[in-house]
């Protein structure tokens, strides 16, 4: 059997604005059938129908990317004028990071 989605252990393909608006054209303006679609994209049919949605409802502004990447805290771990509520908050994401940590040592131990 063919194996679909991402290679085990693969990252997941981050899609540009401009990707996906010119994947959502070509559905509308090339009268391109879902299945040929996603096959000649590699993409999933749930993702194009979802970015088809979000452009017919909101236009092209739905199809960029939200999510922010990088260390949200770096900025935080530098300042010395942290509030108390700043402080908490990265005592918090640090304490999420090392639990993050300890759990993995423990699967790749097999202790569980």
């Amino acid at each position: 059997m063919a194996q679909k989605g991402r290679p085990q252990g693969g990252k997941n393909r981050n899609w540009s604005k401009e990707d996906k608006l010119r994947i959502v054209r070509r559905y509308f303006y090339e009268n391109i059938g879902e299945r040929v679609l996603t096959k000649e994209e590699n993409i999933s049919r749930g993702m194009l129908h979802n970015w088809i949605r979000k452009y017919l409802e909101h236009g092209e502004s739905a199809l960029e990317n939200k999510k922010k990447t990088g260390n949200h805290f770096s900025a935080l771990h530098a300042s010395r004028n942290l509030t108390q509520v700043e402080r908490l908050e990265l005592t918090v994401a640090k304490q999420k990071v090392e639990i993050a940590r300890l759990k993995k040592d423990i699967c790749q131990k097999g202790v569980v």
